[in-house]
């Protein structure tokens, strides 16, 4: 059986990328994909480590249906491009800084999250760390769409590669 790895990746790992990594959790275990997919986040900042998720990102969250209150801030780092399939950036900053780290020989893709939903209006998901409630709650809808498009195409993979 074919094993896919995701790592969500935004500055702190306690906003955006965590509720990427919960959301996708819980769309691939309904999608009936959960054996077939590695899923983790991580920041490019250190500020964090250690920490679960913003308070206000995990009640959003749980106001949508998603669990975040067990994942916990980490640092990204360079054995991550031997251990992801897709690497996906909340942002274009945390993409330019993992495309500094990003070694020669990674064959895996690296890119903006939001780019698998090609309806979206918009291809980085806001940092709401700095905001209010609204900006959170548009964080999720934006990762829910990104989440769903991005199943889309791992099933896609997965049936090239059965």
């Amino acid at each position: 059986m074919t094993e896919i790895s995701v790592l969500f990746v935004c500055l702190g790992n306690i906003c955006r990328s965590p509720t990427a990594e919960g959301v996708f959790r819980s769309k691939v275990a309904r999608a009936g994909l959960q054996d077939q997919l590695k899923i983790d986040s991580a920041g490019t900042g250190d500020w964090h480590i250690g920490r679960a998720p913003d308070s206000r990102a995990q009640e959003y969250a749980a106001q949508a249906g998603y669990d975040l209150s067990n994942l916990r801030a980490r640092l990204v780092s360079a054995d991550d491009f031997d251990q992801f399939d897709y690497i996906l950036a909340m942002d274009e900053q945390n993409l330019r800084d993992l495309q500094s780290m990003q070694p020669p020989d990674f064959n895996g893709y690296l890119g903006l999250f939001l780019e698998f939903d090609s309806g979206l209006p918009m291809q980085e998901v806001p940092d709401p760390y700095s905001m209010g409630a609204p900006a959170f709650r548009n964080a999720i809808q934006l990762i829910e769409c990104g989440c769903d498009a991005l199943i889309e195409e791992i099933q896609a993979r997965l049936q090239q590669a059965s």
